[in-house]
């Protein structure tokens, strides 16, 4: 169970991040000047490189995305530079990507990081760069929100890339893209010229994710004992839109929770919430209205960020999936100790704790940092951010590309690299779980300065 620091403040990682943004930059650069493109986007390392693994092209905005935040932390316009000239050249597939639920990964990281600097002031750019970004922006959310199933008349969501009867718990955090592109104006028309209401569509995604992808402790199920587990998938029958039962892609199984998509439900219910905060009540109240929604999103994002602080280790970096079947024979107490990424029976996920510990953030703010139920939210996410940022997460060799280490991709396929001498994988980075540390520094400097970092402010 995580041991939360009650006494940490913003400003007490100044120096770890500050340590962080000059191995960062270091390791971008590593990257952009040496990976091979033509085999793809960079995913995880392999042995300390970067290498890629064709399953969908959901990375290669976490890529970009590093660069844009690397030079709003450090001022360092070569950065900018990497970000502006592979976002132009690179990102325009993905933005009509039909054929997968990423877009709020790959778009919002990159045209959203850049429109939202050019915004604020920190570079000059034309206003046809401005407009060049906002029409990728509001294209992507509706390419996005076209992957729609339909559970009833009032009711659906955005489909997986595993098709239409999957439910990915992941999508909640890319839903970001119909975000941004209805608060830019977009109007996203199908058949018929109809008009296909983009909040609407998150809406419904929110809330079906809410009630078939979190399990809240009421017995939904044989095994639903514990409130916060999530799982990873939820299948559907196309035909009639009845739910059949949870699965995994990535986890151990549809009923144990794997921790990354734990952490993916943490960050996107924590954000959805400060997005329909600032809408009004006439764009919510087809859909139940604010109140209602608040009150699912709430009770969504708590219960899955109370899970993963019981459920991960003293340091708050958890083990890859809650019901992994080596952790049976790990000591009794492992969970009351600090995580050990070099164990001899199941790997941590450092990209989960790298994504949660923002959404703990983000959730303790909506609440209100001076209740003691959101201070306790943020200074849960200073903790482990406290933890990714020294070692043995922060990756300070400089010939290794990886920026945090021990991130785990796709451990039921096997496709983790396992140094020699060791019987799990350990020791290497992703692509997502870098991009993620990176977010996260930046959010918490900026929060040290009285500032802030939402994904809509770029459209706002």
């Amino acid at each position: 169970m995580l041991k939360i620091d009650q006494s940490l403040k913003f400003s007490d990682l100044d120096e770890q991040i500050t340590n962080l943004w000059s191995l960062s930059g270091e390791k971008i650069l590593s990257i952009e000047n040496n990976y091979d493109h033509e085999k793809g986007a960079p995913v995880f390392t392999s042995s300390g490189k970067y290498t890629t693994r064709g399953w969908t092209e959901w990375t290669q905005g976490f890529e970009y995305g590093s660069a844009a935040i690397q030079f709003e932390a450090t001022q360092d316009e070569q950065f900018l530079e990497i970000a502006r000239r592979n976002t132009v050249e690179k990102m325009a597939p993905h933005v009509t990507h039909f054929g997968v639920h990423d877009h709020g990964f790959n778009n919002v990281s990159t045209y959203g990081n850049l429109l939202r600097m050019l915004r604020n002031d920190h570079y000059s750019g034309s206003d046809w760069e401005a407009n060049f970004y906002e029409l990728a922006l509001k294209l992507s959310g509706a390419s996005q929100a076209r992957r729609w199933t339909k559970i009833d008349d009032n009711n659906g969501f955005i489909y997986s890339f595993n098709g239409p009867h999957s439910l990915f718990v992941d999508t909640i955090r890319s839903c970001r893209a119909l975000a941004v592109s209805h608060l830019l104006g977009h109007k996203y028309m199908d058949e018929g010229d109809k008009e296909i209401s983009l909040v609407g569509r998150l809406v419904k995604h929110a809330l079906s994710t809410a009630k078939y992808s979190i399990y809240y402790g009421e017995g939904r199920d044989q095994y639903d004992d514990e409130a916060g587990r999530t799982t990873h998938e939820a299948i559907f029958n196309t035909n009639d839109g009845q739910f059949r039962c949870p699965n995994s892609q990535q986890g151990y199984s549809g009923f144990s929770t794997w921790t990354r998509g734990l952490a993916w439900a943490i960050t996107g219910f924590a954000e959805e919430l400060e997005f329909i905060s600032i809408l009004s009540d006439e764009d919510l109240d087809p859909y139940g209205g604010k109140d209602s929604l608040t009150e699912t999103f709430l009770k969504a994002a708590k219960s899955t960020a109370d899970f993963y602080i019981n459920n991960s280790a003293l340091d708050g970096i958890p083990y890859w999936d809650t019901g992994a079947p080596g952790l049976t024979n790990m000591p009794e107490h492992y969970l009351n100790s600090k995580s050990d990424p070099y164990n001899e029976h199941e790997p941590v996920d450092s990209s989960a704790a790298a994504i949660a510990a923002q959404g703990l953030i983000r959730l303790g703010r909506f609440l209100d940092t001076n209740s003691d139920e959101g201070s306790n939210y943020v200074c849960a996410g200073l903790s482990i951010a406290k933890s990714l940022f020294s070692n043995p997460y922060l990756s300070e060799d400089s010939t290794h590309q990886g920026l945090i280490l021990h991130s785990i991709y796709h451990r039921p396929n096997g496709w983790d690299y396992v140094p020699e001498g060791s019987k799990i994988p350990n020791g290497e980075s992703s692509m997502w779980g870098d991009y993620h540390a990176r977010e996260l520094a930046l959010y918490i400097s900026k929060l040290g300065k009285n500032e802030n970092y939402r994904f809509f402010d770029s459209a706002i």
